[in-house]
C-alpha cells in the first residue's frame, strides 16, 4: 500500500512589526520564498510595496534596502504596521493560490498592543478574504490592491493613488 507524501512543507510566517503608537495595520496574506528566506517583510525586489510607501511621504527619505531594521522603524514611526494574515501554511513556492491549510493570526490578540489602531488594510485579495475576521474586531477594514509583481493589472501609480486614500483615512499624511 502506497501512501502520499505531502510534498509541501508547513512553514512560519514573520512576527508582527508594530508598536503601541500604529494607527494602520496592514496586512498581506503571507510571506513569499524571497521574504522567508531573508526575514523580511516584501523582500521580493519586484514587490513594490517599499518603493509604494516612499512615494507616499517623498520629504522622508527611506533607508536602503540593505538597512531592513531601519527601514522598518522609519515605517513603524509613520504610524503603519505590518502583519500577514496567516500564521503558518503549506505552501510550494510564493503564489497566494498555492496557499494550503493556513492557520489565522491571533489579530484580536494584536489589538491589545496597538491602543491607537484606527484602521486595518489588506494588501491584495488573499489576504481579504478574511476581512469578516477584522471587521469583527470592529475598526474600518480597507481593501488595497496588492504591492506584488503578480498584480500588472495594476500600475504603480494607480496603486499608490489607493494606498494614499487608505493611509489618509489613517491620518498618516
Amino acid at each position: 500500500m502506497e501512501f502520499a507524501v505531502n510534498e509541501s512543507p508547513r512553514l512560519q510566517g514573520l512576527p508582527p512589526q508594530v508598536t503601541a503608537q500604529t494607527r494602520m495595520l496592514v496586512l498581506g496574506s503571507f510571506p513569499g520564498v524571497a521574504s522567508l528566506s531573508r526575514q523580511q517583510y516584501y523582500a521580493h525586489p519586484q514587490n513594490a510595496f517599499w518603493r509604494l510607501l516612499q512615494a507616499l511621504w517623498p520629504a522622508s527619505p527611506m533607508p536602503a534596502v540593505d538597512a531592513y531594521p531601519q527601514r522598518v522603524a522609519w515605517m513603524l514611526d509613520k504610524g503603519l504596521g505590518l502583519w500577514d494574515v496567516y500564521a503558518s501554511c503549506e505552501r510550494k513556492g510564493s503564489l497566494d493560490s498555492a496557499i494550503r491549510e493556513p492557520q489565522v493570526n491571533d489579530l484580536a490578540g494584536l489589538l491589545a498592543r496597538c491602543p491607537e489602531l484606527r484602521l486595518m488594510a489588506h494588501n491584495g485579495g488573499e489576504s481579504f478574504r478574511h476581512a469578516r475576521v477584522t471587521r469583527a474586531l470592529g475598526l474600518p477594514v480597507y481593501r488595497l490592491p496588492s504591492t506584488s509583481p503578480a498584480n500588472a493589472s495594476w500600475s504603480f501609480e494607480r496603486k499608490v493613488a489607493a494606498w494614499r486614500e487608505v493611509v489618509t483615512a489613517a491620518g498618516l499624511v
